[in-house]
């Protein structure tokens, strides 16, 4: 069963704890949001600004609203309001009675563009998309006014309450802001922040057939809320200006003024995060949808059997700062893996079988042996294993001609069974094709494990599973979705062996996994019961990660 840990403590040192704090001086409370766009599933990258504001306004013993940037009827659905509400509750956040759409905020939009058009700080512009852009200007060469940026408040108004009915085709008028075509920064250069577009919105219907811009939107919708710190990444640096344009322009009737603050996307290698492009892959059916194991959204990395406090502590461990990098995946399977060791039971599982056959055991007959569920912690308690004349095991644990300081099963060489015997090789046999198919062993009785057995000693011990009681099961292994192609049009194309299903044979005991339940199989690593498809007529498992790793993390 999954379980909405209470959040881990974290503590962000970082420039925005510096600038927060300075603020203070001011200000008595500290009010931040998380506000995506219901136009996809939140992905790894959205879980870094989860984190860091609910993490701040805990710190700070502020809030943190939950709020929907609504404002674009085209891309936007019910279904993504749902699952962003879930992905956050999942990851161990919860934004109690705050939750809001900026499309609650409609009317109070309109007055507030209304207001900048009274005072002479907008106007309606009859240029289409392309002619806009094209009068903007460059870096190096101030924009070119638009030709009805002068029109009177009262024809503006006129015109932009027309819009609002909905007389206009889309694309035929937009509103301008009036500021400065020739700014430095082309955002300022008359930015547009109302446009047409007669289309049902998923909350307010065919209420409206204007919708502002995000850029306009996000200062009012701040500024309403009584935000005091607007956290984003630094691709709105640059909008940052524009922000505090509206902001100081428009009436907040004594309310403080919200203050953008930016820092660095999370980017990871190897890795698509892309909302458009995550969108096609499971639009076009190339992934098992938005919860597909292979994404980094938040629902397919739940369903891969990552944990909220591995992405927490995942978060934490990237930090926040203005410059941007690339972060390996193995740092992040770094902080699963040390989630999931102290906390998730040991069973026995062979993925890649061959048959094992102890010539001297008695035919017929079946033992049940002892073994912990967890290496390290006894709490876990025992549980019994049968174990009889033919077993499975991982076919890497045999060598005809091994190298040296190979410890496990050889011609002529001596290895533990987990949990049972001494067994020594004796004779193997080949297919056809030349692959080992089976391997014969005899085992000493006086080597059973817990009779403390001190003759002799073995360096190697290996898994195993009764052939006779094995369960068969479907196991997913996954690799990276994509890979490095410089002839793609993005760099990197999708990996045709980003998903290997095999069949394993798993002792008896897996028959009491439920969808979400979490092991550790022995040697092989740490997997999941699949939520989508697994069954107690068919269990399948996804993997989550190996159990070693390259990563090493710093001091």
């Amino acid at each position: 069963m999954e379980s909405n840990n209470e959040n881990k403590e974290t503590v962000y040192g970082n420039f925005i704890n510096s600038i927060i704090e300075e603020d203070l001086a001011d200000t008595s409370k500290v009010v931040t949001r998380f506000p995506p766009e219901p136009n996809g599933y939140l992905h790894l990258g959205h879980a870094k600004s989860i984190c860091l504001n609910f993490g701040l306004a805990k710190q700070y013993g502020g809030k943190c609203n939950l709020r929907f940037d609504d404002t674009n009827p085209a891309k936007e659905d019910t279904e993504f309001v749902n699952s962003i509400q879930n992905d956050i509750k999942w990851l161990g956040f919860d934004w109690e009675d705050r939750l809001f759409f900026a499309s609650s905020y409609f009317d109070q939009m309109y007055e507030y563009a209304v207001e900048l058009i009274k005072k002479g700080l907008a106007f309606v512009c009859d240029m289409n998309a392309e002619e806009v852009r094209l009068s903007r200007g460059t870096l190096t060469e101030p924009g070119k006014e638009s030709p009805y940026r002068n029109r009177s408040v009262e024809e503006n108004l006129e015109l932009f309450e027309r819009m609002k009915n909905g007389e206009f085709a889309d694309g035929e008028k937009t509103l301008r802001a009036k500021i400065d075509m020739s700014s430095p920064n082309i955002n300022m250069r008359d930015p547009v922040i109302y446009r047409i577009a007669h289309l049902t919105h998923h909350a307010t219907g065919d209420k409206w057939c204007i919708y502002p811009m995000y850029d306009f939107a996000h200062p009012v919708e701040d500024a309403i809320e009584g935000i005091t710190h607007s956290i984003c990444t630094m691709e709105f640096e640059d909008h940052r200006p524009l922000y505090d344009w509206v902001v100081n322009n428009i009436d907040l009737k004594g309310g403080a003024k919200p203050r953008q603050i930016e820092f660095a996307k999370l980017n990871l290698e190897d890795t698509i995060m892309g909302k458009r492009y995550l969108r096609n892959l499971v639009d076009t059916n190339q992934v098992d949808g938005w919860d597909d194991p292979r994404l980094i959204t938040l629902s397919g990395i739940r369903r891969r059997g990552y944990t909220p406090e591995s992405i927490r502590n995942f978060c934490a461990s990237v930090g926040v700062s203005k410059a941007n990098s690339v972060v390996s995946l193995a740092q992040l399977d770094f902080c699963v893996r040390e989630d999931l060791q102290p906390k998730t039971p040991v069973v026995m599982a062979v993925l890649d079988p061959i048959k094992l056959v102890i010539t001297n055991y008695p035919e017929g007959q079946t033992e049940m042996l002892e073994v912990e569920n967890h290496a390290k912690d006894e709490s876990f308690g025992k549980r019994m294993v049968p174990f009889s004349r033919e077993l499975y095991i991982e076919r890497e644990d045999f060598m005809e001609e091994p190298p040296k300081k190979f410890f496990r099963l050889a011609p002529g060489k001596e290895v533990r069974l987990k949990g049972a015997y001494f067994v020594t090789c004796t004779d193997f046999i080949k297919d056809e094709n030349g692959n080992v198919v089976e391997v014969h062993c005899i085992y000493d009785p006086a080597t059973k494990s817990g009779l403390d057995f001190t003759a002799r000693k073995v360096k190697g011990t290996i898994h195993w599973v009764n052939c006779a009681t094995a369960v068969e099961v479907q196991v997913n292994l996954y690799e990276n979705l994509v890979v490095a192609d410089e002839n793609a049009e993005r760099g990197y194309s999708l990996n045709p062996d980003s998903l290997k299903t095999i069949t394993a044979f798993i002792e008896p005991e897996i028959n009491k996994a439920e969808p979400m339940d979490r092991f550790q199989f022995m040697r092989n690593g740490y997997f999941i019961a699949d939520s989508k498809h697994c069954t107690k007529e068919k269990l399948v498992f996804n993997r989550i990660v190996s159990l070693k790793s390259s990563f090493k993390p710093s001091k």
